[in-house]
């Protein structure tokens, strides 16, 4: 509470924003606040060297390196290699659906085939001109014509 009597004097109004430092307080930060920009001047315009890599560091980064690009590699590899075998099984599928399909039309064609050939080989055996029971009444007509 002493900081505050001795460098910070409030104005009349009462207001925290109204705050009025002591000159002395207000000389100290504007010398601070002036090293501060100065440091940051030097700090930025002075030169870098550049750190030299120890061997062994520059060993290990190149081993991880190579490490990742056989990682990339063979991991490109087996990706190709999986979508050409989800191809391959795709079109296998594929092919025997549609061999599937050709033997269920075959089959269907045959069967009508045979329906047909049946149903012809019925007819050619029940057709005839006149059915027998209507046989004897078939000759008494034919010979009512020949009147």
């Amino acid at each position: 509470m002493s900081f505050m009597k001795k460098f910070v004097s409030r104005k009349p109004e009462g207001d925290e924003q109204n705050l009025e430092l002591a000159p002395e307080l207000d000389e100290a930060l504007r010398d601070f606040r002036l090293s501060v920009h100065a440091w940051s001047d030097a700090a930025y315009s002075r030169p870098r060297a550049a750190l030299a890599a120890s061997p062994r560091w520059r060993a290990g980064r190149l081993a991880v390196g190579w490490a990742l690009g056989c990682v990339l590699i063979a991991g490109g590899v087996t990706g190709g290699v999986w979508q050409h075998q989800q191809q391959e099984l795709r079109l296998t599928a594929t092919r025997a659906t549609e061999h599937e399909r050709l033997v269920a039309e075959q089959r269907r064609q045959q069967a009508r085939q045979e329906d047909e050939d049946l149903l012809a080989k019925v007819d050619s055996d029940v057709s005839r001109q006149v059915p027998s029971a209507m046989e004897p009444l078939a000759q008494l007509m034919a010979e009512d014509e020949s009147w």
